[in-house]
């Protein structure tokens, strides 16, 4: 009963509250649907009132046009109001445009004040609100400007009008209405302008003015008019009446500078345009001024980041090279702005691609966002940036170093300057002329002498310059190359600068600089960039003269001095790595060391290849080889340094010693020399002497990297397949090596070629006939290192390029194709550097980017570049296309046999064991001194056998007959007669192995068994047992080893001797 009661309470009040809901539910729905019926009716009556204003608009305008112009400025002010408050850029964006075609041509009526638009200004009750509705009317035009697109015509047009609109509203010039007695009202007109100027520019008017300038400039061809180019130029010169903090604002909007003498369509015109602006309120120099204060010029690299930063640079050096005079008397400014921004950029660019950097390309990889929508303009902003090293600006940043007199004559000194053209082209100099002018003049050798002082203004000025175009060449690095060319272009630069270097210091020299090195100051931080400048543009303007440049004309630099720089160089590199200071460097002291060592190898590689220095000029006198090599052995940086660097400074013969003690350690290291306690594993071959290449090359290309350094024993077997007698000692396996490689280099089997002219062997073009080409010229790339692992001489002389190439120098990138091309191919570098000079006008030859050559009877076309055959070598071009023809004939034509060779070849030897030997010096290494055969050192290192002894008559006739009797030819021949090589070991006779030997026979080589005891004794006493007058001395070259038959008179010896020697009668196995 009591339950049930609660229950229908329970139920009552479920009841009660879902009517309470139902009630507040329908109540919200009729609250939502009066709302929606408000917004629906706003909408609507919104919708009505826009479509009335905008029919309105509409009917004004459409009055207008067809009725009289002269509308009323306060009728055109109201239907403005009207159409700005219902203003939507989609949906008005023609009555926007009727409305600015309408207000300038109110601007255009004359002596009707009540129709100037402008007139409403001087209402008390309109000027506020004229003045907002002005603001937001010019806004408006910005706004459309930011998304014109100016190579469209329509749109074209519409850039047009709203930039007049802007020039109209911004500058009084044009006011009729202060024409006469309104003159007084200028300076409040004045006001206005500047409140409006200063409106539009809070909302980001320069930055309009940037994007129009990029849709319209960025790109291969301009597509801006020259009456809006106008306008641009106008909005910044008025912006800069109204003070510095506009003129600042002016400076950010560095697009607006871009434009001049970019684009050749309107160049002129623009140039015209700019220079009035700039030189009537001398804006260059405020602009400089500006931005030589490092906090602003900071803060405007910040804000305009770095590839606009460098649009900026590109706009300051063009207008640098127009105005002379500002540029000459602000240097100093100028020279420090250009590096502040350099500066900036510089922090952003670098050395690799990674996750955090983009490509630019003009500063490489940069780690901050670039603008891609600038890519297009990069060859014109790169074209503004080649006047910093145009011959122009040079002059005028380097006359203090270019006012130097260099020449004794004065006659010739006064000789008149070669006009200049622009930096841009370069064209070819008429190097014979200047040969003329040369060769007729006389100057001063220049070496330091000192005197100057460092912290004059002079010096201060100088070395800031050359901190500019040193700055310029490590941030521009993709234009690295022709900054370097336009700052070698002027002859006189460098030597000039080299002048002024020498006269810097008490001394003069090496000691200030040293000095610098160890002095971390802003002052010796500039010294170092001069030193540092001078070897980069040095070093660049040696790599590209060719020999007859360099040697005959002088371009540049005499002799004489390269003989004295050298030695400069020679001296600072090795005190930098000698003082520890190479060691710990970091950064900018890293660069200099790279930058005079770069120099230095250039100047030491060009002696190798055509001596210019006095014999002993690398070597440094005060470094004792022992010394050294304690160092390396005790593992002393400094030591592996030098050896790294300049190993010249060593003299030849230590390095050899050098590098017979790296292999020596490398044998122990690899077991593979005899020891009391173990004996070196031993590779036993069996080679036919009909077949020896194709079984020497199939037992021993599988052969692994230790075994081929390790003790190889060679088993010869006959043409009867019977084992021939003997034991190899290292003697056979000699004879085995020199017959591979005498068989393998002879060019009759085209794995390689002879040059023309001095006949040095390099590897084939058509060496491809043969099967397994690349295996073979590997192969023999193992043997020749092999030989030169064991310190056996072979007589096979090697083209210059092919050693450069085997010591790795092709990789360098001063390494120049045409420089080696003499040492292939004389007469194609001579016909090539004709084609160089050519006055004329090299396409009349009709020459291709292609080489035609005849293989096997058969004419191919090589091209030089993909679709080379169908392009025309011109003036511009031909100087690429001497490097592509050279590389082709020394790299590209033998690249894979080369490769291989030096695969092989390093497999034995390693690379570093002859990177401290110049290409002439490994020649030495592989084949012997071509010095004169020394026969003291022979005749204390020969081993004599058979009874032979040094007092023996038979051994006195000998050397005094190679002494006295024979030329230094018919020694070289007798050498190659019983060692197979006709040139002496590096290190003497002592290094010879087996050891020269001279042993008594009595009998023919087929009857000889040996020594015996009688034998022995017979060869002592000079006991003959028959006279041995008609037998030919003859020779086992495998063991170095003489036999000679127990002569009864010396001219019988000499005869027999000088027969055998030009016969090449020997090679015998004993």
């Amino acid at each position: 009963m009591f339950s049930a009661s609660q229950s229908s309470k329970a139920q009552f009040l479920d009841k009660a509250r879902q009517a309470r809901e139902e009630r507040r539910e329908l109540k919200e729905r009729e609250r939502a649907a009066v709302q929606l019926q408000a917004l629906v009716r706003r909408f609507l009556c919104r919708c009505r009132l826009q479509r009335e204003i905008r029919r309105e608009v509409e009917d004004f305008f459409g009055t207008n046009e067809c009725g009289s112009n002269k509308r009323s400025a306060l009728s055109v002010f109201r239907i403005a109001r009207k159409l700005l408050f219902v203003f939507n850029p989609k949906e008005d964006k023609e009555r926007f445009e009727k409305l600015c075609r309408c207000i300038l041509n109110s601007m255009d009526v004359e002596n009707e004040p009540k129709v100037w638009y402008v007139s409403l200004a001087l209402s008390k009750d309109l000027t506020l609100l004229w003045i907002k509705q002005i603001k937001d009317i010019l806004w408006f035009c910005c706004e459309f400007l930011k998304q014109l697109k100016p190579d469209i015509l329509q749109d074209s047009r519409l850039v047009n009008l709203h930039l007049t609109m802007l020039v109209t509203f911004t500058d009084t010039s044009t006011w009729k209405i202060l024409r006469g007695k309104g003159e007084t009202l200028r300076p409040a007109m004045n006001h206005i302008c500047a409140n409006i100027m200063g409106h539009l520019n809070q909302k980001g008017f320069y930055s309009v003015l940037q994007i129009l300038l990029t849709n319209g400039l960025a790109r291969s061809r301009p597509s801006l008019s020259k009456g809006s180019l106008t306008a641009i130029f106008s909005l910044p010169r008025v912006a800069a009446l109204f003070g510095e903090k506009m003129q600042c604002q002016v400076l950010l909007a560095d697009e607006v500078w871009e434009c001049a003498a970019s684009q050749p369509q309107w160049h002129f015109h623009a140039v015209f345009q700019r220079l009035a602006v700039i030189e009537s309120h001398d804006l260059f120099r405020k602009f400089i001024l500006f931005l030589s204060r490092e906090s602003q010029c900071r803060d405007v690299c910040v804000c305009l980041e770095g590839s606009h930063t460098l649009c900026l640079l590109g706009n300051l050096v063009f207008l640098g090279s127009m105005n002379d005079q500002v540029l000459e008397e602000e240097t100093a400014h100028f020279v420090g702005v250009l590096i502040q921004m350099l500066s900036y950029c510089q922090k952003y660019v670098s050395q690799k691609k990674s996750n955090l950097t983009h490509w630019h390309p003009v500063l490489g990889w940069f780690s901050q966002t670039v603008d891609y929508g600038l890519n297009e303009s990069m060859p014109l902003l790169t074209k503004q940036l080649q006047h910093l090293w145009g011959v122009h600006m040079i002059r005028i940043l380097f006359s203090d170093v270019l006012s130097k007199k260099l020449l004794e004559n004065q006659e010739i000194a006064q000789l008149p300057a070669q006009p200049t053209s622009p930096q841009n082209s370069l064209p070819m100099k008429n190097l014979f002329k200047r040969a003329f002018q040369k060769s007729a003049s006389v100057r001063n050798i220049l070496k330091p002498v000192g005197g100057k002082r460092v912290d004059s203004a002079e010096v201060q000025k100088v070395c800031s310059i050359c901190v500019l175009y040193q700055t310029t060449l490590t941030t521009l690095t993709q234009i690295r190359l022709q900054i370097l060319t336009g700052l070698t272009y002027l002859d006189d630069l460098l030597p000039k600068l080299w002048a002024f270097i020498c006269e810097l210091g008490p001394q003069g020299g090496l000691k200030l600089f040293l000095e610098c090195l160890n002095n971390d100051t802003e002052e010796s931080k500039r010294l170092l960039a001069m030193l540092m400048l001078f070897c980069d543009c040095s070093r660049h303007l040696i790599t590209i003269l060719d020999d007859i440049e360099v040697y005959e004309e002088q371009i540049s630099f005499k002799l004489e001095e390269l003989v004295t720089i050298s030695s400069f160089l020679n001296s600072f590199v090795f005190k930098m790595i000698w003082d520890g200071i190479v060691e710990n460097a970091r950064g900018e002291t890293l660069e200099l060391f790279h930058s005079v060592h770069g120099w230095l190898m250039v100047l030491y590689e060009r002696d190798c290849r055509r001596r210019f220095a006095p014999e002993d000029h690398w070597l440094r006198k005060d470094l004792k080889p022992s010394v050294l090599f304690q160092e390396l052995d005790k593992d002393k940086k400094r030591a592996q340094l030098l050896l790294q660097y300049i190993p010249h400074v060593i003299p030849h013969k230590n390095r050899v010693l050098l590098f017979r003690n790296m292999v020596t350690k490398e044998k122990e290291k690899l077991g593979l020399v005899e020891t009391s306690s173990a004996s070196p594993h031993v590779t036993h071959i069996t080679i036919r002497r009909s077949r020896m290449l194709e079984d020497g090359y199939e037992q021993l290309r599988q052969l692994s990297q230790n075994a081929m350094k390790g003790v190889i024993r060679v088993k010869f077997v006959n043409d009867l397949g019977v084992d021939e007698a003997g034991i190899d000692q290292d003697g056979v396996f000699k004879e085995f090596l020199e017959e591979i490689i005498k068989k393998v280099f002879d060019p009759a089997l085209n794995l390689f070629k002879t040059t023309s002219g001095d006949e040095r062997l390099y590897p084939s073009p058509t060496s491809y006939i043969h099967e397994n080409y690349l295996q073979l010229f590997e192969f023999v790339g193992k043997m020749l290192g092999k030989a030169v692992y064991e310190g056996i001489v072979v007589d096979v002389p090697f083209a210059s390029f092919f050693l450069s190439q085997l010591l790795g120098h092709h990789h360098s990138v001063f390494y120049s194709s045409v420089d080696e091309l003499p040492s292939l191919d004389s007469e194609f570098y001579k016909n090539l550097t004709s084609i160089k000079r050519y006055d004329g006008d090299i396409s009349d030859l009709g020459l291709t980017l292609s080489y035609d050559e005849d293989v096997m009877g058969q004419l191919v076309c090589h091209e030089l570049v993909p679709g080379g055959k169908t392009i025309p070598v011109t003036n511009e071009n031909k100087i690429s296309y001497i490097h592509l023809m050279a590389h082709f004939r020394m790299h590209i034509q033998i690249k894979s046999q080369t490769a291989a060779l030096i695969s092989g070849f390093r497999s034995i030897i390693k690379p570093e064991w002859i990177r401290m030997f110049s290409a002439p010096e490994l020649q030495r290494l592989i084949s012997g001194d071509n010095a004169e055969i020394d026969l003291e050192d022979l005749k204390k290192h020969t081993v004599y056998y058979g009874g032979f002894h040094g007092s023996h008559r038979v051994i006195i006739w000998l050397w005094d007959i190679l002494a006295n009797d024979f030329s230094p030819e018919e020694r070289a021949m007798f050498l190659k007669f019983v060692t197979s090589c006709s040139r002496p070991p590096l290190l003497g006779f002592a290094y010879l192995k087996p050891p020269f030997s001279i042993r008594c026979v009595e009998v023919s080589d087929d009857q000889d068994t040996g020594d015996t005891l009688g034998s022995v004794l017979r060869g002592f006493f000079t006991i003959r047992k028959k006279e041995p007058g008609g037998r030919l001395p003859t020779s086992s070259t495998c063991f170095n080893l003489l036999k000679l038959p127990n002569y009864s008179k010396k001219s019988i010896l000499r005869e027999k001797l000088r027969y055998a020697i030009s016969m090449n009668t020997g090679f015998e196995l004993s």
